[in-house]
């Protein structure tokens, strides 16, 4: 299995992340022990809430931390065609845009973080200023022209 590669500020966010949830899961700990000692424990929602609450952060550590193993950090290098990290603006039929070309573990949309495995990033990745390139997107095809890259 290929390495997952990552942004060093996506990186450095899933470590905190994993920090974060290591902390909360000590205080649901502490709470469910609480509740534990109050008694009946078949009606018990306080027991209940932090049995979930346990589970939900078990499965957000297990998915951070299978990212942090498999994650490496890769740092853009200078080039004159797209390729992971490098920020690029794109003329297309709403005007022009502004991405970070990141992986598909990394990419949202609202942040202009484009996945290179999304349509419009697989057909950027790897081309240079001045080229155009047709995207099909479920919307159907799209053109976009690269004005620079970064």
């Amino acid at each position: 299995m290929p390495p997952i590669p990552f942004t060093p500020q996506a990186y450095k966010q899933l470590q905190q992340d994993r920090f974060r949830l290591k902390t909360e899961r000590v205080e649901v700990m502490k709470r469910l022990k609480t509740a534990r000692e109050m008694g009946d424990l078949s009606e018990n929602g306080a027991y209940k809430y932090a049995k979930f609450e346990l589970g939900s952060i078990g499965r957000q550590l297990r998915r951070i931390n299978h990212l942090l193993d498999e994650g490496v950090v890769v740092q853009k290098q200078q080039s004159s065609t797209v390729q992971f990290g490098s920020i690029v603006t794109l003329a297309g039929p709403k005007g022009t845009q502004t991405v970070l070309i990141v992986s598909e573990h990394e990419s949202d949309p609202k942040e202009h973080k484009l996945a290179m495995t999304s349509p419009i990033g697989a057909a950027i990745l790897g081309k240079s200023v001045g080229e155009t390139v047709t995207a099909t997107t479920p919307r159907g095809a799209v053109s976009y022209t690269i004005i620079t890259i970064s």
